[in-house]
């Protein structure tokens, strides 16, 4: 399993002051020495990541660069200028702190983007939420990759295991019964499974990603079929403490097989 360090969270460190520090080219360069990509998203509103990020990281970087982004003109044509090693599609609203779910993979705008990124020879990921009828629609579509939103998974997990239900960071509808949120995080967890399966038979890469960390990481991989995680906050959180290469090499001795 290959890890893809998010690096959008030092972007947002950098844009609450509006200064080059920390550099996000310094931080790509020096992740790319502990894990297998660099992945960034780049939104419509520039809020962290913007098109001068994309083209340095493209023109210096030594490791493949992940671009997430929207279904929007004006960011697929940037990646078709600068050719990222891979585009994956996500959903975005302004309004959002961050990705909210997977894409609704029925738009007609989903189709075009992913022919308009195959004419530039940029493998297409997309992020999708884990149900089996998505799977069978990504391989329609032509896509190479899915990456399966696991925020739920991860919402549920600590609902479970740690103590966010007494925090002002709780999910009001997950503010169930321990048995129910159990049987919950059982039902997400074999959805996962089945879908990673499926994904598999069908000849698609398979992703995952949102919202993990070093606790509940460790019942995604033990899903096999899944081969690659795309990880940001929870290691440039644990990067405060131990620094950036201790937090990526303790992800990458979790995802180890």
């Amino acid at each position: 399993m290959t890890l893809g360090v998010n690096i959008d969270h030092i972007a947002v460190l950098r844009e609450a002051r509006k200064v080059n520090d920390p550099d996000l080219l310094e931080a790509a360069l020096y992740c790319a020495h502990f894990c297998e990509q660099i992945t960034i998203h780049v939104r419509e509103d520039k809020r962290h990541t913007h098109e001068k990020d994309l083209e340095n990281l493209i023109l210096f970087c030594k490791i493949p660069i992940n671009l997430e982004c929207a279904t929007c003109d004006e960011i697929l044509d940037l990646a078709c200028q600068f050719k990222p090693s891979r585009v994956t599609l996500v959903p975005e609203k302004r309004e959002e702190l961050t990705t909210e779910g997977g894409l609704n993979l029925n738009l007609e705008k989903i189709e075009k983007s992913i022919q308009k990124l195959k004419l530039c020879d940029i493998e297409v990921s997309l992020f999708i939420n884990p149900n089996l009828e998505d799977v069978q629609r990504a391989f329609d579509l032509k896509a190479d990759f899915v990456e399966f939103h696991t925020g739920l998974y991860a919402n549920l997990y600590n609902a479970l295991y740690s103590n966010i239900l007494h925090t002002p960071y709780k999910i009001k509808e997950l503010n169930l019964p321990k048995k129910e949120l159990e049987k919950e995080f059982q039902k997400e967890l074999q959805l996962l499974n089945l879908c990673a399966k499926k994904a598999q038979s069908l000849g698609l890469k398979i992703a995952a990603g949102h919202g993990l960390n070093y606790k509940n990481v460790k019942e995604l991989v033990k899903i096999k079929e899944i081969t690659e995680l795309n990880i940001g906050q929870s290691i440039i959180a644990r990067s405060v403490f131990v620094g950036l290469k201790q937090a990526i090499l303790e992800m990458k001795a979790l995802i180890k097989r």
